[in-house]
């Protein structure tokens, strides 16, 4: 059964990569040169559509890489043409390097896309399923662009203004681009200042050693609970591992103003044993739940075979268990970390002492109108790069540990 037309819905996919990579790129070149760049849509949407013409133009046995790189040289004229040599709404001769580079960039985008969607499409009447499979890659395309460009861009952003001196930032907001003429201690110095001015330091090191300690203490607590409610039988077991995550449906803004006032009472506030105290006991629960999944995925009779041999029940966790769930515990330890790291309303609410402050609530205290804003963005950076770069490294065990324990249990 016929559905649609693959060449019409090629043609309609390449215009839509089209406008989507001609406004990035004016963007782009807005953030990296300070200029107006204003994207000439219309150019970009013809230039898709004549990318996406020429590769259904030809048979699908014939769409090699010659193919596309005809495609891509296609893309370039058509872009040129449409838009009289101006495609950003500036002459080529003001920051031709940038422009060259974005233009390349952009017909080259179009030309990948084009690729990735259309290269087994058929020019005639397609059939349903085909419709479905062409409509399943451009959404995905237009997921992984939409959600690359909402993480990337405020990065670079707050990068590039961290870079910036005050007088750069006042002259030309939108001028985010890098001052090479500058030295490294120029270029830097906003971060030079904060570890020198602003006590930067402390607040990393204060912050390290909360979340060690909280992934710590939420380790002892949530290790021998997941297990009894993984292997052992008691009352009320059931209930238990059903209830877990209970303390989820309530949000912290309800907990934070009692545990305000009972903390005061208490002499707690403003320290750093009253964050080790709610910390844990928010991380805990999801702990629990994490872990006793994996450990019911374990095979019990190495288990049973540790009590046979002699080892007590605190032996088989120590030597059998735990050995046998370090991606889990790798897993649980880095989603703990990464908690009490970006935790900022219990450490807003009860911090008064910059000497204490976490690196959240020490980010905070810079956003002032006497600070100037290069500051708070680098700030903002040395908080998100440690935490980055360690969830980088261990995504691995974290995707392990999650999906743990899914399957049996």
């Amino acid at each position: 059964m016929r559905y649609g037309n693959g060449f019409i819905l090629g043609v309609l996919s390449g215009a839509l990569w089209g406008l989507i990579a001609t406004t990035l790129a004016g963007i782009s070149i807005t953030l990296v040169t300070g200029l107006a760049a204003t994207p000439v849509l219309a150019a970009g949407l013809l230039a898709g559509t004549a990318s996406a013409g020429t590769v259904l133009m030809r048979p699908r046995v014939q769409r090699t890489q010659p193919a596309y790189i005809s495609a891509f040289f296609v893309t370039i004229v058509v872009f040129l043409l449409t838009s009289f040599a101006e495609p950003f709404s500036q002459s080529l001769a003001v920051a031709p390097l940038q422009q060259a580079i974005a233009i390349l960039v952009v017909c080259g985008a179009i030309t990948l896309a084009n690729a990735t969607c259309l290269h087994d499409v058929e020019a005639g009447m397609i059939k349903r399923y085909a419709v479905e499979v062409l409509l399943t890659r451009v959404f995905k395309g237009l997921g992984f662009v939409f959600f690359t460009v909402i993480v990337v861009l405020p990065f670079y952003v707050m990068i590039m203004t961290s870079l910036k001196s005050q007088q750069a930032l006042l002259l030309n907001p939108l001028d985010l681009s890098i001052d090479l003429t500058k030295s490294p201690r120029e270029l830097l110095n906003s971060y030079i200042e904060l570890f020198t001015q602003f006590n930067f330091g402390r607040f990393l090191l204060i912050s390290a050693i909360v979340s060690a300690t909280t992934v710590i203490i939420t380790l002892l607590f949530s290790i021998p609970g997941a297990y009894a409610v993984a292997r052992l039988r008691f009352r009320g077991r059931g209930l238990m591992s059903q209830s877990i995550l209970l303390v989820y449906m309530v949000p912290a803004i309800v907990l934070v103003i009692p545990l305000y006032a009972v903390f005061s009472q208490l002499g707690l506030r403003n320290t750093i044993i009253g964050l080790l105290i709610v910390y844990p006991a928010t991380t805990v629960p999801v702990a629990l739940y994490m872990l006793q999944g994996y450990f019911r995925g374990l095979p019990p009779e190495l288990e049973e075979a540790g009590l046979m041999d002699g080892l007590g029940r605190i032996g088989v966790i120590w030597k059998i268990t735990l050995p046998l769930s370090l991606p889990a515990l790798a897993s649980v330890s880095l989603y703990v970390f990464m908690i009490a790291w970006n935790e900022f309303l219990f450490a807003f609410m009860f911090l008064d002492n910059p000497n204490i402050f976490t690196l959240p609530r020490g980010v905070v205290s810079l956003n002032s109108s006497e600070i100037p804003r290069q500051h708070l963005m680098a700030g903002a950076v040395i908080a998100t790069v440690p935490i980055l770069i360690i969830f980088l490294w261990f995504e691995r065990f974290l995707v392990q540990g999650l999906t743990a324990g899914s399957v049996k249990g």
